[in-house]
């Protein structure tokens, strides 16, 4: 699980999007901020799903004024084909040496059917336009994870 809390400045970072073209983290925020969220792979199920679930829902995140960029160590050229393939509306980050999820603390120890191995710990930020997270959802299950994502940034806006 993630060691960084809400209230805590967003680690900061460059790297290419799925055009090959560099960010920044500051370069991405919406008017209100941004949901970077991190997955295991391209093509696969569960990382299917949830990124249609972003793509399917984008429209509303950025009505509320946030941005969704996704994170996973695939290659520019694994995540050009996984946007066409899903028709995704929103920006991949190709984090091919490992430094933006170590930095956000979601390279970790997994276990399954038996194995243990590392990889990146199904986890989503969210963060404010002044790059501050507002909120951290650990081990996110698909299902149901942008509508309490936008559940929580609307009882932010109450505030």
């Amino acid at each position: 699980m993630s060691t960084l809390k809400a209230g805590a400045k967003a680690p900061s970072f460059t790297t290419l999007n799925q055009d090959g073209e560099k960010v920044s983290l500051k370069d991405l925020a919406g008017k209100k901020g941004l949901v970077l969220y991190f997955y295991p792979k391209d093509q696969t199920p569960g990382c299917t799903t949830e990124a249609c679930d972003f793509r399917d829902n984008f429209a509303r995140l950025k009505k509320e004024g946030y941005n969704v960029v996704g994170v996973s160590k695939d290659t520019v050229k694994s995540h050009q084909k996984f946007i066409e393939k899903q028709e995704l509306n929103f920006t991949l980050l190709s984090d091919e040496d490992g430094s933006i999820c170590e930095a956000y603390g979601v390279w970790q120890l997994k276990k399954f059917m038996g194995r243990e191995f590392m990889g990146i710990l199904r986890t989503t930020f969210l963060i404010g336009a002044d790059l501050k997270i507002l909120k951290v959802y650990p081990k996110v299950s698909v299902k149901g994870h942008v509508d309490e994502i936008l559940g929580d940034i609307k009882a932010l806006g109450k505030k």
